[in-house]
C-alpha cells in the first residue's frame, strides 16, 4: 500500500475497540482515531478526514451509531463499515439507507475484519473521487468561483468563503453556508483564486484574509474557528495585512 488507509474507529467499547486498532495496525492500516460517542465521531471525521469508517450501530449517548453515519455523510463521502450485534431486519433496514459498504456482525474474528476491511479498501482505491471536478468545470470570476456541488454548478462568492483545508489531494472550502470539498490540491487552488483575498498560512490552510477576526501567534481566528499559522508564512501574511 503506498498511502495507508486511515481508518477511524467508532465503539464504545474500549477492550473492544483496542482490540480492533491493534488488528488493524499489524495489518498495515492507519488508526487515525478511536473514539466512543457519535458527536466526537461527527467533529473528528471533519477535521482528520478518515477514509473509512469503522462504526458500532449501537453506540450510547445521544446519537446511535447510524445517526452519527448520517451526520458525517452530509460532511463529507466516507465508506461505512458498520460493527453491530443486533442483525435483526429493522435495524438492517434502518442502517441500509445510509449505503453502508460493509456489515460485521458481533462477535467477529481477525479474518473477518481483514476480509471485510480489505475488500473495502480495494474498492476504494479503485475508484475515482465522488466529488472530482475537472479543470473546465472550475470556474473563477472575479468575485465568485463556481464549482460542481451535488451534480450541478454552484456559485461560490469568495466574501462567503472563510478558509480553504487541504486533505491530502482534497480541499475543503468553509464558508457561510457550510463545506464543499473539491479533489484538488491546495496549491492548484491556491494559483486559482485571486491572491488580493486569498493567502496561504500553513502548509494545509489558505484563508481569506478579509475574514480575519484576529491573529496570535502561532493562529488566526475566523468565524470562532481557529486556524493555524505558520512561522514560515508569518512574514508574507503580515505583509500583506499592512497593505489593505
Amino acid at each position: 500500500m503506498q498511502d495507508k488507509i486511515r481508518i477511524l474507529i467508532v465503539e464504545d467499547d474500549m477492550i473492544i475497540a483496542a482490540n480492533i486498532s491493534l488488528q488493524l495496525s499489524t495489518l498495515g492500516y492507519e488508526v487515525i482515531g478511536v473514539v466512543a460517542r457519535g458527536e466526537e465521531a461527527i467533529v473528528f471525521a471533519e477535521k482528520n478526514a478518515p477514509d473509512i469508517l469503522l462504526l458500532d450501530i449501537n453506540l450510547k449517548g445521544k446519537i446511535d451509531g447510524i445517526q452519527t453515519a448520517s451526520a458525517i455523510q452530509q460532511i463529507r463521502n466516507t465508506p461505512i463499515i458498520y460493527l453491530t450485534a443486533n442483525a435483526d431486519e429493522a435495524t438492517f433496514a434502518k442502517a441500509k439507507k445510509t449505503k453502508p459498504k460493509a456489515f460485521i456482525t458481533k462477535p467477529f474474528n481477525k479474518l473477518n475484519l481483514h476480509r471485510t476491511v480489505e475488500l473495502v479498501a480495494d474498492q476504494l482505491n479503485r475508484e475515482q473521487p465522488l466529488d472530482q471536478t475537472s479543470f473546465s468545470e472550475l470556474n473563477v470570476m472575479d468575485d465568485r468561483i463556481f464549482i460542481r456541488h451535488n451534480g450541478q454548478m454552484q456559485k461560490l462568492l469568495f466574501d462567503n468563503i472563510h478558509y480553504i483545508v487541504a486533505d491530502r489531494n482534497y480541499c475543503c472550502l468553509k464558508t457561510n453556508s457550510g463545506s464543499f470539498v473539491l479533489s484538488y490540491p491546495l496549491k492548484t487552488l491556491q494559483e486559482r483564486l485571486p491572491a488580493s483575498n486569498f493567502i496561504r498560512v500553513h502548509r494545509s490552510y489558505i484563508v481569506n484574509i478579509m475574514k480575519l477576526d484576529s491573529i496570535a501567534d502561532d493562529h488566526l481566528v475566523i468565524n470562532k474557528k481557529s486556524v493555524p499559522l505558520s512561522k514560515s508564512y508569518k512574514t508574507t501574511l503580515f505583509n500583506r495585512i499592512q497593505t489593505i
